[in-house]
């Protein structure tokens, strides 16, 4: 069964089906809270949060609405409003990005876990708006249009915005790495 139509049930009453959505969706959404918040706990928490808000507010869907987009617009705005109480520096988890191999020599294996952190390190000193958008369109996935949708901006604008995160993030990769970009 489609989430929107799984949706629509939770919305007409039928509250059991919020499992549902819950089993297919809680492992995006706190993947996508500890990419913001670099917290295991807190995306826990943000997680929980997101589905008791969707229960109280599931009146709120609109029909023909994208469930998804949906979902992260409720996961942002619980974000936001964590941020709001705890302004707390953002250290990324461990497994945020990964460039190893198993057939990679030692050497290679060092460098990449030295780039690995320097990319945290950048992605972590980004403004929470230019993180967010990055975490959305190369960590979730998200296509540009589901982003406008949970940003409630224009296609256009999400294109532009992350071109700008992904040229400061590199700015501040190479800064944290002592090279020139390219």
């Amino acid at each position: 069964m489609e989430d929107e139509q799984l949706m629509q049930e939770v919305k007409a009453g039928d509250v059991g089906r919020l499992e549902l959505l819950f089993d297919r969706h809680h492992r995006a959404l706190f993947h996508f809270f500890l990419h913001l918040t670099g917290n295991r706990a807190a995306s826990e928490d943000l997680v929980q949060e997101v589905f008791f808000r969707i229960l109280k507010y599931r009146h709120t869907y609109q029909a023909g609405t994208s469930f998804r987009s949906w979902i992260f617009q409720v996961g942002r705005n619980v974000h936001l409003d964590s941020v709001g109480r705890h302004k707390a520096e953002v250290a990324m988890p461990e497994e945020v990005v990964e460039f190893r191999s198993a057939e990679t020599a030692p050497d290679r294996q060092a460098q990449n876990r030295q780039q690995t952190l320097l990319l945290r390190r950048a992605l972590a000193a980004l403004p929470r708006e230019k993180r967010e958008v990055l975490v959305m369109s190369r960590y979730m996935e998200l296509r540009y249009e589901e982003i406008a949708s949970v940003l409630q901006c224009e296609v256009g604008t999400v294109k532009v915005r992350v071109y700008r995160a992904l040229r400061e993030l590199s700015d501040r990769f190479f800064a944290l790495s002592g090279e020139r970009a390219s």
